[in-house]
């Protein structure tokens, strides 16, 4: 005992950088002892050395196979998170109280889009998932109209139903034709969809834009009809009137003036208390719109400049380019879920022009800022000039390039009970990063995938047709492609093929030196 005490305190003297040498050298010599284990009884000749690397394998996929039947979530290591549900959905759906029955036709048991529907039973109990092959289930393949043999997805409450087409999981980058996976918001729309009573009406002004849902708002359309919406055309021309359903109309830039009656129709519907969603992208000519500019002024905003705003900041431009901005995202309801640190690409913005704070009281209007750019910024009219640096006659300062207006339509009467109304417009000074337009043609993805574009544009209507509780951080569903570096390509190809190979020449020559000794 004495002589144990005697160690310990020459243990305890010894100085602290000794105390974790002799820690460093014990950790080593465990180590060693563990590799020479390994060369002794796994390492002696070829067939224990192939054995080894059968339960290594064999232990990687009992793992795999022991996660799966317990129904565990699966470890999701791409950087889109695809085959993981996002919190969005597991809020959206955790509350429903009907009850919902996925019928996968003729999938196969490992399908992705299979195991990420098995997610949703775990989020709610009243979500259940069937993998059920169509000759087991005439009457489902019947009562859908599904041909023999063919997949397909149905969503079944006892109200409602709707059929989902493995197709109809993918959408396309209409430039290049890449793959945009929206596997988990079709299915989340789906549920949605036959639990839910109504679903907001959404029209885009036909007639007086380059873009339309058919030609440029492809994927803004997918994506608005994910989300429960009833997504429509209007011609106001032909209708003579914005339908008495429309919750929310969408404006992008006009091209040329409205029509008088198609101004009296939007005015009128404005009236009603509805709301308006408008993009406007820059403009390199002055344009002659009084209709356009009266329906705006409704709202307190003044007609657009010709020009272009340009930031200055370094941080709040993407590559170095003064045209592509990083707005600065202000803490709204609108826009809560949308990361400030480069959320959202603007390009080729203008700037919002509004009344006087005074004017805009007058009128019963409030306004709410959503998007800004830097105190650095500037506004350029002079397209010849191709100078970064803002010149002696371009002001530098914050513009707003996102806002929301509120007008007071009719005040609250508490006397006769009357309800007051309020429309609301929310505009954005550009129309390109809701598109289907790529950055650049290096990038080839659409504008309205890049960051949280899609997001702001979809919470926006989300707030104007009274569902907030669909104002979220989406999942990116960009195309999922693994892009490995050189360095982390020479790793994957060294676990894959050198490491087995050092292992079993390692035991053919132990295996050798053996018999020669």
């Amino acid at each position: 005992m004495k002589e144990k005490k005697q160690k310990d305190s020459k243990f305890e003297k010894k100085p602290e950088k000794q105390k974790k040498e002799i820690v460093k050298n014990k950790e080593k010599d465990e180590k060693n002892k563990f590799i020479e284990a390994i060369k002794k009884k796994w390492l002696i000749d070829q067939s224990k050395t192939f054995l080894l690397i059968v339960i290594i394998v064999a232990i990687f996929f009992g793992i795999s196979m022991g996660m799966k039947k317990l129904g565990l979530e699966p470890i999701d290591l791409s950087q889109e998170k695809l085959y993981t549900l996002t919190q969005a959905s597991k809020d959206k759906l955790k509350n429903i109280n009907k009850e919902v029955i996925m019928y996968f036709i003729e999938y196969r048991e490992d399908d992705t889009t299979l195991d990420l529907a098995k997610q949703y039973k775990k989020i709610n109990e009243k979500i259940k998932v069937e993998l059920v092959k169509g000759n087991d289930r005439p009457d489902l393949v019947q009562k859908y109209g599904l041909e023999a043999g063919t997949m397909g997805i149905i969503v079944e409450s006892q109200e409602k139903s709707k059929v989902i087409a493995p197709e109809e999981l993918v959408s396309y980058d209409y430039e290049t034709y890449e793959p945009v996976n929206i596997a988990e918001e079709k299915l989340t729309a789906a549920i949605q969809s036959v639990t839910t009573d109504e679903k907001p009406k959404v029209y885009f002004l036909n007639g007086y834009s380059d873009l339309s849902l058919e030609k440029g708002l492809n994927l803004l359309n997918v994506f608005l009809q994910n989300e429960i919406n009833e997504v429509k055309s209007v011609d106001l021309l032909a209708t003579g009137k914005v339908p008495d359903d429309c919750d929310t109309l969408v404006i992008t830039t006009p091209i040329r003036d409205f029509d008088e009656g198609v101004t009296t129709s939007i005015i009128n519907y404005i009236n009603s208390g509805k709301n308006i969603l408008w993009f406007q992208a820059a403009t390199a000519r002055n344009l002659d719109l009084p209709n356009v500019n009266k329906i705006l002024e409704i709202y307190g905003i003044s007609p657009f400049e010709v020009g272009i705003i340009r930031e200055a900041d370094i941080n709040r431009m993407l590559a170095n380019s003064p045209d592509v901005i990083l707005p600065e995202v202000q803490n709204t309801k609108v826009t809560e879920k949308i990361s400030n640190q480069g959320g959202v690409i603007l390009v080729n913005a203008t700037k919002i022009n509004m009344m006087e704070q005074e004017k805009l009281a007058e009128n019963k209007i409030t306004k709410t800022d959503l998007l800004t750019t830097s105190d650095k910024s500037y506004f350029r009219t002079n397209f010849m000039n191709a100078d970064n640096k803002a010149q002696e006659d371009e002001k530098q300062e914050s513009y707003i390039l996102g806002a929301m207006m509120e007008k007071i339509i009719t005040e609250k009467n508490d006397e006769t009970g009357e309800k007051g109304k309020k429309s609301k417009l929310i505009i954005y000074g550009d129309n390109f990063f809701i598109s289907d337009v790529p950055l650049s043609q290096e990038s080839k993805a659409p504008m309205i995938i890049e960051r949280q574009n899609k997001d702001i544009a979809l919470n926006s209507i989300a707030y104007l047709v009274d569902r907030e509780e669909d104002i979220v951080a989406r999942k990116t569903t960009g195309t999922v492609r693994f892009q490995a570096t050189e360095n982390e390509d020479r790793i994957i190809k060294t676990i894959i093929f050198i490491v087995p190979i050092i292992i079993i020449v390692i035991g053919i020559v132990i295996c050798i030196k053996r018999k020669r000794q």
